[in-house]
């Protein structure tokens, strides 16, 4: 598998991109690239890592992106396999900052706008209704074209930058040291994880796969990540167990082994240090939600 790296994405008929995704799987490539970016998923479920965070997305996860932040759509084992019926839908919309002129972003008028930009260096995630109007919204840009889909555009970004339905996605202290000669790195560590979590994960073959020293290796992860690589590990073993326990009527203690956990112990350690709760209070949690 090529890693994507640093994607090309410019339109050659306007200064806006929009596609619609159908596929069996999303891109499933840590990459960046210069555009902001607006993506909301249709159909299909998955892991989404998104400079130091992860989480599970589902329909209806949506999410703004500033220039150069990387991420990845990573869809569940099974849409991977050949026999998979599963499939992906979701439309992205592209932008560069100067897509209408620096001067015209400039305006007074565009503050709240100028705001959105600044916070969407950290990523933007949008909840409650405001997810469906977004999921309108470029529907809308879809049928469009010329200046209209300018006018939808700008109609959009007020949608967003108005917005109360929404929250960073990265950490506070998130700083985004990524470079494109360092993405295919980052790509073999996290294709090992992905596919590997429910087994022993070896440092020495994640420090091995990156071309390090395991010291040095576990330096490189925490500054890149901003978190040590066994704190990744767990985030990314929780985050299943977070969905078995919603989708399976399975035993905490199945959940625990089957996310890759040698103890039941250490799973309700780490499963409370990461979602504040103990799973059996997530379930219930969920249960009543419902």
């Amino acid at each position: 598998m090529k890693p994507a790296l640093l994607k090309n994405i410019e339109s050659h008929t306007g200064s806006l991109t929009i596609q619609e995704l159908d596929e069996p799987h999303f891109d499933p490539n840590w990459h960046f690239h210069p555009h902001y970016q607006l993506f909301t998923v249709l159909e299909g479920t998955g892991t989404r890592l998104i400079g130091d965070s992860i989480r599970n997305f589902e329909p209806g996860d949506t999410v703004f992106l500033g220039p150069d932040v990387p991420h990845l759509w990573r869809n569940d084992d099974e849409y991977f396999k050949k026999e998979s019926a599963l499939k992906t839908h979701g439309i992205v919309l592209y932008f560069q900052k100067d897509f209408l002129g620096e001067e015209f972003l400039g305006k007074p008028e565009m503050k709240p706008i100028q705001q959105l930009f600044i916070e969407s260096r950290r990523g933007i995630v949008y909840s409650g209704s405001t997810q469906e109007i977004i999921r309108n919204e470029l529907r809308r840009l879809l049928r469009s074209d010329g200046f209209e889909r300018i006018l939808c555009t700008l109609e959009l970004l007020n949608i967003l930058a108005r917005s109360t339905d929404s929250q960073p996605v990265t950490s506070f202290h998130y700083v985004n040291t990524y470079k494109v000669s360092e993405t295919e790195r980052m790509q073999k560590i996290h294709n090992y994880v992905l596919q590997h979590f429910k087994n022993e994960i070896r440092l020495g073959q994640a420090a091995s796969l990156a071309g390090m020293s395991e010291a040095a290796f576990c330096r490189y992860f925490k500054t890149r990540a901003n978190k040590t690589f066994t704190d990744f590990v767990s985030e990314i073993r929780i985050g299943y167990a977070c969905k078995s326990l919603i989708e399976t009527s399975y035993t905490i203690s199945q959940i625990a082994y089957e996310s890759g956990f040698d103890t039941l112990s250490n799973f309700n350690r780490n499963f409370k240090k990461i979602t504040t709760q103990t799973p059996r209070e997530y379930r219930v949690a969920y249960q009543t939600a419902v």
